[in-house]
């Protein structure tokens, strides 16, 4: 087929054409700027156009675009006007996963980390949201399994149409509710509809709303706090590792550092395991050597390390700081600074309190504009609500030579080169902290 996917510079949609180019699909795309993911996927021989335009519209088969695209998107317009099939990307998963035995794994935090352990333990394909470091690619192609690792996506109730053959949920905390129009009835449902739709099904049961679950589902129920035990934070080789124990199946260790890491690692084995034999597991987990962008050290040496994070959810930077002050008392380090790029006004509003407290414990707190993602501007006073951090309100920021630079109205406000840097952020932060930008 003759396939084009409109926002192709989206992670997840990257993820599909990438994986239907391979299988011999004739693909391209487009989107409304170039970017390190446009640029890989013209090297490997994909037709990318920028900006979005009707002329990208020739004669395809199919035309699948990501859940941010509009209506009134001028490619959309013309490919209903020549009669081509429109596919939004969780109508278009019926097609690229139904022959699939699909591992799919949801929730709103960990999900990218828990699909790459899983990638590392198991053959496969593989549909990441981000780059795992031990192939260097959101996506891995294996042509002798018809197994699938897939994240699945609750932001456009996608994972509903991922065909799972082993649903495996983290947890299922409120996120994206303006797809839900904040009916949290149809929010716990849909996520009710895809675990009863896999025969195979790995549950967190301390989660809020899974735990409910317990009587109406059978599923391989998981209790973190009673099966995972004796957790040690370590360095091998400078890199962090967590150790761990897991029911009556030994001792783990795995790439990072926290209690979430052990429970993403956790429910990958305990899937692995419904097909592997336990020490295959407890020896391929190994291979997991983290993912770009999540708490992705960037820079180490003696008097600082620089850390690029793409936690954009409270929850999210709650836990990944809790890594950070284990790894900043194994490195010596005596001080957290954290960068912040808030993702979205929506999500930034509807978590305010619990964004003010999930820094807690940092020394100093630089805020960047709100990466707007499409949506309109609100205004947010963060100086006032972040004051007991006394944050510094930044335009942007760089690195030099392995230092950061903090910029405000075009002049360099402060160069940070000691300590622990983390930046947070789902937006451009992440060009900005690697110096790419």
């Amino acid at each position: 087929m003759k396939i084009h996917f409109i926002g192709i510079g989206g992670i997840g949609i990257s993820g599909l054409a990438q994986y239907m180019h391979h299988k011999g699909h004739q693909v391209s795309g487009s989107d409304i700027s170039d970017s390190l993911i446009t640029k890989k996927l013209r090297d490997m021989g994909i037709s990318v156009f920028v900006p979005h335009s009707k002329d990208s519209i020739q004669n395809q088969d199919l035309v699948v675009h990501s859940a941010i695209i509009r209506p009134d998107n001028p490619e959309v317009i013309e490919a209903n006007a020549q009669g081509i099939e429109v596919l939004a990307r969780r109508e278009a998963l019926l097609k690229i996963l139904d022959d699939r035995k699909v591992y799919s794994i949801a929730g709103a935090h960990g999900k990218s980390t828990t699909t790459a352990i899983l990638t590392a333990i198991m053959k496969g394909s593989a549909i990441i949201g981000a780059e795992a470091k031990s192939f260097g690619s959101n996506v891995r192609y294996d042509d002798s399994t018809d197994i699938m690792l897939f994240e699945a996506d609750e932001s456009d109730g996608s994972f509903i149409n991922s065909n799972p053959y082993c649903a495996i949920v983290i947890n299922a905390e409120p996120e994206h509710m303006e797809y839900y129009d904040y009916n949290y009835e149809l929010f716990y449902d849909s996520y009710k509809r895809f675990i009863k739709s896999a025969p195979c099904r790995i549950l967190n049961a301390e989660d809020d709303f899974l735990s409910t679950l317990i009587d109406d589902i059978d599923a391989n129920y998981f209790y973190p706090s009673k099966e995972i035990r004796d957790i040690e934070f370590i360095l091998i080789d400078n890199e962090p590792y967590t150790r761990f124990k897991l029911r009556d199946l030994g001792s783990f260790e795995v790439w990072g550092l926290g209690n979430h890491i052990a429970l993403d690692a956790s429910l990958a084995i305990l899937a692995a395991n419904e097909s592997m034999n336990i020490e295959e597991i407890r020896k391929n987990i190994l291979c997991f050597k983290g993912i770009k962008k999540r708490f992705d050290i960037i820079v180490a040496d003696e008097e600082k390390v620089i850390i690029d994070d793409y936690g954009h959810h409270p929850t999210e930077i709650k836990a990944t700081l809790e890594s950070v002050k284990a790894y900043t008392s194994l490195k010596g380090f005596d001080k957290i600074i954290a960068i912040w790029q808030p993702h979205k006004y929506s999500r930034t509003i509807d978590n305010l309190e619990a964004f003010v407290n999930c820094f807690n414990g940092v020394d100093e707190l630089i805020i960047l504009p709100v990466w707007e993602a499409g949506e309109k501007f609100r205004e947010i006073d963060f100086q006032n609500n972040f004051k007991a951090y006394n944050p510094i309100m930044a335009d942007s920021i760089k690195q030099i030579d392995n230092k950061i630079i903090i910029i405000k109205d075009k002049k360099e406000l402060q160069t940070i080169d000691k300590g622990l840097i983390i930046g947070f952020g789902a937006g451009d932060i992440t060009y900005q902290i690697r110096g790419v930008k």
